[in-house]
């Protein structure tokens, strides 16, 4: 779920022995990356949506582990490809909806309205976000660029959740509506960043 490149590269040497044991009991990096998401999916759905958020920031954190085997263990095997990074590229966004899906449903359920719009926001923003990335790849365009992107916008949410958990007040309330406004400011970034890069093969034709 992580998918900063300095993120993974740090934890790489802890990954490695897991990778190896993974790969020598004949278990695919595909399987490992659905085996992710689904846990994180149901940790979100079955925890965080009846607001044990506690457990089921622990247990997102513990599945987000094989986001990060599933990559080292792709390159181990030498199949590290567009077929991995389509694949967990798009559970990713499942995993995103999910949680953010259940801190909304959490919202409406306890009657916290402002929460649940700017929950909506921050997951529509967010995966705008990702989508104006993919287009612009497929356009020859680059949209490398956002004051939020997903490994920023997950770390956020789980802290929030994790010190809400906690009893720590109004943290999730500030959280999720800075995540929203500056969701916003990164798809209106990426798009102005876009326009920049193929406005002049337009005025060429």
């Amino acid at each position: 779920m992580l998918n900063n490149p300095k993120a993974r590269q740090a934890v790489s040497g802890l990954l490695n022995p897991p990778a190896k044991l993974l790969l020598r009991l004949h278990v695919s990096p595909d399987a490992v990356t659905l085996v992710g998401t689904l846990g994180a999916v149901l940790c979100a759905v079955m925890f965080i949506a009846r607001g044990s958020f506690v457990v089921g920031v622990l247990g997102v954190i513990l599945f987000a582990v094989a986001d990060l085997l599933d990559g080292t263990m792709a390159r181990m095997r030498g199949t590290s490809g567009p077929w991995g990074n389509f694949l967990d590229a798009s559970l990713d966004r499942v995993a995103d909806g999910a949680i953010f899906g259940s801190v909304a449903f959490w919202a409406a359920s306890t009657d916290q309205m402002w929460l649940v719009v700017g929950t909506v926001i921050a997951l529509v923003a967010g995966q705008v976000t990702s989508y104006t990335k993919a287009r612009a790849e497929a356009v020859g365009a680059e949209a490398n660029v956002g004051l939020v992107e997903r490994a920023e916008r997950l770390i956020a949410i789980l802290a929030a959740l994790f010190l809400a958990g906690l009893g720590v007040p109004w943290v999730l309330d500030i959280v999720v509506w800075a995540l929203a406004i500056l969701g916003v400011l990164t798809v209106i970034q990426r798009v102005i960043h876009v326009r920049k890069q193929l406005k002049p093969r337009t005025e060429d034709l």
